[in-house]
């Protein structure tokens, strides 16, 4: 899409693409995502004396300085601001009004991470529901799905200072007793017990109605399941999936989805798998953070019809600016080609998700401020553009929860936290540098812990 050979991504958009303005959103500006950071939910460069001009060109400079580190949200075509451009923004100070927030406390602050559930010998048939029906599925078949003990570590990390654990008890597929009459009309395989313990819940099925996976769950049924198993001293619980999930009958699959007020999560990694990526349209050379290549997001504005903007670079982005610095090593690594890298994409794309669902069970909402983990995405390929880090005011959420709610922290305890948090990603980032998202979201640490520890 880019044109012939290799990208360079030499222009990086830091700002939202032309295509924000004719989907008729409007992003806060610089003024407000200051203020959307703080807890009185003002703007922390407004004060005594200073004129509202004066404010406006200090706020308008701190997010330039900001830019080349947490640019705007992308917004190009088909992208879930496009469809739903005046989706409400969550500050800080919203964010910690929440009446029914689930707050971290010492008797409720583990993360519990529940493995694929176990498929016994009595829905054996569950076994050909796992792998895509698609040509390349074939080829890829060797590759290894995410790992969850992968997952832990991943969110042992991103969520640092919490104890993340397994759940306690495998889960298992199970024959759910159906009347003879269903069998009878031949729907023998319309529903599935999912048992722990001595307990089993119903979960519903049905064929994909876009036929890329033989069947598929009901992410409803999965999560009441969750609800039922959550431990005391859990403050949410992911349940991981290897098959593919749908929510209501009018949508196609679903990856994830929280029910963040009862503390429970479900992620399947299905979809992610790298053999339907041909289906799903997704540009390997512009994933994240490639995806904030000008070239590549004015190529998908000109299917619109939309000319492209003159690009002005930022004084303040430089060859060492996190972006930048995140695409060069994401740029290093050659494009997936053997088992090992497409094992390592797959795994790469379901950790994003995962910390994303769990983010809705500490009550953080779709971010609209930034590019940022907690967007809220409608289709495989806009999900593949997205970030792995939080921006300014998601951030400010997490660490608040976790440094000052939990482990009682003053402001500068949490300014340390969130140092220390970015060591703890930054060293499971190096452990997956093979894999562009890690090396890019390694680089892109890295860099922003020398910005802030000058």
């Amino acid at each position: 899409m880019a044109g012939k050979g290799p990208c360079q991504h030499d222009e990086l958009l830091l700002e939202c693409s032309p295509w924000a303005k004719e989907a008729g959103f409007e992003r806060a500006d610089a003024a407000k995502r200051l203020a959307a950071t703080t807890r009185t939910g003002r703007n922390p460069l407004a004060g005594r004396g200073k004129s509202a001009k004066v404010v406006a060109k200090l706020s308008q400079e701190t997010a330039s300085r900001l830019s080349p580190s947490f640019p705007g949200p992308l917004l190009l075509p088909k992208d879930e601001l496009n469809w739903d451009p005046d989706c409400p923004s969550q500050s800080f100070r919203s964010w910690l009004s929440i009446s029914q927030r689930n707050k971290l406390a010492p008797g409720r602050k583990t993360l519990y991470v529940a493995a694929p559930p176990l498929v016994t010998s009595g829905v054996s048939f569950m076994n050909g529901w796992v792998q895509p029906t698609t040509a390349l599925a074939s080829e890829l078949k060797d590759c290894k799905p995410p790992s969850a003990e992968a997952c832990l570590q991943y969110l042992n990390a991103f969520y640092h200072g919490l104890p993340v654990k397994f759940f306690p008890q495998q889960l298992r597929f199970v024959p759910w007793a159906e009347s003879s009459r269903r069998n009878e009309l031949g729907n023998r395989h319309g529903h599935v017990g999912l048992a722990c313990d001595d307990s089993c819940t119903r979960i519903r099925t049905r064929e994909a109605p876009d036929k890329r996976f033989k069947r598929q769950l009901n992410l409803n049924d999965l999560l009441d399941t969750a609800i039922e198993m959550l431990p005391d001293d859990a403050h949410s619980i992911v349940l991981l999936m290897d098959l593919d999930m749908y929510e209501d009958d009018d949508d196609d699959f679903c990856c994830g989805r929280a029910y963040g007020g009862s503390r429970v999560c479900v992620v399947s990694s299905a979809r992610y798998h790298p053999a339907l990526d041909t289906e799903s349209d997704i540009d390997h050379e512009h994933m994240w953070p490639a995806s904030h290549c000008k070239r590549f997001a004015d190529d998908l504005c000109a299917v619109e019809e939309l000319e492209p903007r003159e690009h002005i670079k930022s004084p303040y982005e430089t060859s060492d600016s996190p972006l930048r610095q995140a695409v060069e090593a994401a740029r290093g690594l050659p494009i997936p080609s053997t088992i090992e890298a497409w094992s390592g994409l797959w795994f790469s794309r379901v950790a994003r998700t995962l910390v994303h669902e769990l983010g809705h069970c500490f009550g953080i909402g779709h971010c609209v401020y930034y590019a940022c983990n907690m967007q809220g995405t409608s289709g495989m390929a806009e999900d593949m553009r997205q970030p792995p880090y939080l921006c300014p005011v998601c951030l400010e959420k997490v660490a608040h929860a976790i440094a000052c709610e939990l482990q009682e922290r003053d402001q500068s305890g949490k300014e340390e936290y969130i140092k220390e948090r970015y060591r703890a990603i930054s060293a499971f980032c190096e452990i997956w540098k093979h894999i562009g998202l890690f090396a890019g979201y390694g680089a892109w640490i890295r860099a922003r812990l020398q910005e802030i520890t000058v």
